[in-house]
């Protein structure tokens, strides 16, 4: 496992040492990436041939897989990575990439799995994040896996699963009525309050956000490589990601960035599109006016509540891979991602999260339009189960638990005829 070169300012490229916890840049406030000695790397890194991923023991697996490109640390792992690449029914082309399968069902997992051990690294003691609701459940549970304090900002309406793991992992949950905005706003006040009454530094909370600080880009980027590694150690034509904050697509555009200086691969890489929902969708409108960072996007709402951040503190960096990569940020409405969501779970067997569908939702729409064929191959993420999200998704289709439920039931019961 490589030793961290520096740490670099995505903005200015001021150089900061990784030796102590950092979140952003002291010169501009930008996001900070980890860079390592990739000369040295390409003497020692090493990638699996096709073959041996195709017989790879399960041992291998996960994201830790990628150790010869990540921190040199002891990982706080609950088996995160390593997600399924399910081929699609009814599109040739077209590969699924379940991150539902990871810890606390989604690939928020990655993230906060490598920046929780980096934190157990430097021997933090409490972590605090402002959430949309799947972030909150993976600090919970891996800093209750590292023995470390966790301190959750929520939106009031997020799907009870969210509340429910934050509550259940033992983390102190504080539930805003508002928007993520408000919840980081929140997270920022208290942190500020604890440094002005001399609070002792290790029982000041450090803000574990996306992009204000450097490591879940690390975990996130994994999805980079595995794409690549199940495909044969090559690019697909296309990626699409639903896109609140934006961590994963950036994380995989830092992979590819890697890979292609380590030699594991080569050609054009994918086009980039990040999908977001009608309701709050300040990367489609930055994309579609031609403007280089987003506006807040005022009164957001959509039931896909990992797509309700009204202004990524990325969406610079978001919108330059977009465009760079020839891609595109588009938004639908939450009808067409619950009718894409339904008609998925009908046909292929997947239950989407709502973000997810938001992604399945513009795939279908591309096809349509004629903008992609189906022998494109294109790699789609789910970035969360759909059972996460039973009640948001039930709302949304006006579904009410039946009031009485017969003790016994005969064969077919309520659901077909007897």
């Amino acid at each position: 496992m490589p030793a961290i070169a520096f740490l670099e300012c995505v903005r200015c490229h001021h150089q900061v040492s990784a030796a102590t916890p950092q979140t952003l840049c002291p010169l501009c406030a930008g996001s900070l990436y980890v860079r390592y000695d990739m000369d040295a790397l390409k003497q020692t890194a090493h990638r699996d041939s096709p073959a041996q991923y195709a017989a790879a023991s399960p041992a291998s697996l996960g994201m830790w897989r990628y150790k010869d490109v990540l921190p040199d640390v002891t990982p706080v792992t609950l088996g995160e990575g390593w997600t399924p690449m399910l081929q699609s029914k009814r599109y040739p082309g077209l590969y699924i990439k379940e991150e539902g399968a990871n810890p606390t069902g989604t690939f928020k997992a990655r993230g906060l799995g490598l920046a929780v051990t980096m934190a157990k690294h430097y021997g933090l003691e409490h972590l605090a994040v402002p959430s949309a609701g799947n972030a909150a459940g993976a600090l919970a549970a891996y800093a209750a896996a590292a023995g470390i304090a966790a301190h959750i900002f929520m939106p009031q309406d997020v799907p009870l699963a969210n509340y429910l793991e934050g509550i259940v992992y033992g983390a102190d949950v504080t539930m805003v009525d508002g928007l993520i905005s408000d919840c980081a706003r929140l997270v920022g006040e208290n942190i500020k309050a604890q440094k002005a009454a001399n609070t002792p530094a290790n029982q000041v909370w450090f803000d574990i956000s996306t992009l204000k600080e450097p490591f879940r880009v690390e975990g996130k980027k994994t999805m980079g490589y595995e794409l690549v590694e199940q495909l044969g150690w090559t690019y697909p034509d296309a990626v699409f990601y639903p896109t609140g904050g934006g961590v994963g697509l950036i994380g995989m555009w830092k992979a590819f960035e890697e890979m292609e200086q380590l030699g594991w691969v080569s050609g054009k890489r994918p086009k980039m599109y990040a999908l977001q929902a009608s309701g709050c969708a300040p990367m489609a409108t930055a994309y579609e006016q031609g403007k280089d960072v987003s506006t807040f996007f005022e009164n957001a709402a959509t039931f896909a509540a990992g797509l309700r951040v009204p202004k990524p503190y990325g969406d610079a960096i978001i919108l330059e891979i977009v465009r760079e990569s020839g891609g595109k940020a588009l938004a639908y409405p939450d009808e067409t991602l619950l009718a894409s969501l339904l008609d998925w779970a009908k046909h292929e067997g997947i239950f989407l999260s709502p973000e997810g569908a938001a992604a399945t939702a513009a795939y279908d729409a591309l096809i349509a339009g004629g903008d992609l064929k189906t022998t494109d191959k294109v790699v789609l993420f789910n970035t969360g189960a759909g059972l996460k999200y039973t009640d948001m998704t039930a709302d949304a289709m006006h579904l009410k638990r039946p009031g009485t439920l017969p003790k016994s039931m005969p064969v077919g019961g309520i659901i077909t005829p007897v």
